[in-house]
């Protein structure tokens, strides 16, 4: 069988890559070795954990936040199985969208493992005979980073996937990393009753984010019952009966019923036969690719969590897009400065742009605004306070260089700072832009007038 252009993945980079490439007159097929479309981020990864996530925060809601609102509500429960349900019922309804969308636009389907025979062909498990293109895309996503000493032996110690499907709430979670997913999961059970401890190797919590932002994150989580034990090294974990056992060095052992790793994702390139064609990979086992990102081997490309840049679903749907129309027009573009990242804990995080340390380490004098929450009219009316918003913008031109959000609904607001970005607009321009009354986007209005030192309602 012979196409125009094969995708090898069908997740959040794959999958959007496709539908592109049908659009644009291509002869489209996509392998996809789980049966259910959507990738790690559909089926056990971003949907699952907000779907969570969404229901933990309503259990809260009721368990403690209602009364203020005048709704009483007597002897609240939680019924995990149904919470799962739900959970699962939602994964299933999307995986079915892209099914449906891949019929739609008349893209051929392939389930099982691909392995390049050459650099134009693969072999596909289940699959008879080869599978020739004249292009191929490698989307294969990211996997579990490994910890050592640590073997998930998918019950008592486990990753992301088994966190997500617990089928009754732990006595007690212990976290190792502090990053998204981590703290995402670790939010999800400790609201549901769980003792939750989060075990950091470095001396705070989201590492990368910027550190203002990072440090009233802490306070909040710690308020909300969340233990952290920071600079900490795991050596090992292990269980021993219905209990798991873990390590850490100068320290007593911690016993806990449940283990959740969580330090990161590493590409994944396993059984792809990338040594067949002598695709180059850099010292992290990332794809190498060009600009445009073609690897070494002509034909062949790659994009999402298996090459350089940061592991986020939109920023492989964008590097997929833009993969394709390189490919069929010549042109295609990410501008990685903004790619927006954001942890969906209560209060949300969310950031784009550079953060006051990596503007101080480039040498870039910038200008600051900040406007809290607690002075927002719409965040009170919600009850959600916590939180600020923050504006980076350069000292001589006032290009916004950087936004930082935590507060309520952060993850929809970034969309206007990175619109802003986008256009390459100043402090001034969002200054000068009219927000309704009262919403949470005017936070970022203030922010932007602090800038200048004016902001009204501060």
């Amino acid at each position: 069988m012979k196409h125009d252009l094969l995708i090898i993945g069908g997740g959040p980079g794959g999958y959007p890559a496709a539908i592109r490439a049908a659009q644009l007159g291509l002869d489209v097929a996509c392998v996809e070795k789980e049966k259910p479309l959507g990738g790690t981020c559909v089926r056990i990864g971003c949907i699952p954990s907000k779907a969570l996530l969404e229901s933990s925060e309503r259990f809260l809601a009721a368990q403690s936040e209602l009364q203020i609102h005048g709704i009483l509500v007597d002897n609240v429960r939680v019924d995990v199985a149904q919470m799962q349900k739900r959970k699962d019922g939602i994964v299933k309804a999307l995986t079915g969208g892209v099914d449906f969308l891949f019929k739609k636009n008349k893209i051929t389907r392939y389930v099982g493992a691909a392995r390049f025979v050459a650099p134009n062909r693969v072999e596909i498990e289940g699959v008879e005979g080869e599978i020739e293109a004249s292009n191929i895309i490698i989307a294969t996503g990211s996997k579990v980073a490994k910890l050592n000493g640590v073997e998930p032996d998918g019950n008592r110690i486990g990753t992301s996937t088994e966190a997500l499907s617990y089928k009754e709430v732990p006595q007690h979670l212990v976290v190792i990393g502090a990053g998204y997913i981590g703290l995402e999961l670790g939010s999800v059970w400790k609201r549901l009753g769980a003792k939750v401890t989060v075990l950091e190797y470095l001396p705070r919590i989201l590492p990368g984010m910027d550190a203002e932002l990072a440090a009233t994150a802490q306070k909040i989580f710690v308020k909300q019952g969340l233990e952290f034990k920071l600079g900490t090294k795991v050596l090992g974990a292990r269980v021993e009966g219905e209990e798991a056992i873990v390590e850490i060095e100068g320290g007593e052992a911690i016993r806990c019923d449940r283990v959740l790793l969580a330090v990161g994702r590493a590409p994944n390139t396993d059984g792809l036969g990338t040594e067949t064609i002598d695709l180059q990979t850099d010292e992290r086992g990332r794809v190498k690719v060009d600009p445009s990102f073609a690897t070494n081997v002509p034909g062949v490309y790659a994009i999402g969590d298996v090459i350089a840049g940061p592991m986020l679903a939109h920023k492989a749907t964008e590097e997929g897009i833009a993969c394709v129309e390189k490919i069929v027009t010549g042109y295609g573009h990410v501008n990685y400065n903004t790619i927006p990242g954001i942890a969906y804990t209560e209060p949300e995080i969310a950031t784009v742009g550079r953060t006051e340390e990596q503007l101080n380490e480039a040498g870039i004098k910038f200008r600051k605004g900040v406007f809290p929450f607690t002075a927002s009219g719409r965040a009170r009316c919600i009850g959600h306070t916590e939180g600020f918003v923050k504006i980076l913008a350069d000292a001589q031109t006032d290009r916004i260089l950087g936004v930082h959000i935590i507060g309520p609904r952060a993850g929809d607001l970034i969309a206007e700072a990175v619109a802003a970005m986008e256009f390459g607009a100043s402090s001034e321009d969002l200054a000068r832009t009219c927000h309704a009354h009262p919403t949470l986007s005017e936070a970022l209005h203030e922010a932007a007038l602090a800038v200048d030192g004016r902001a009204i309602h501060v």
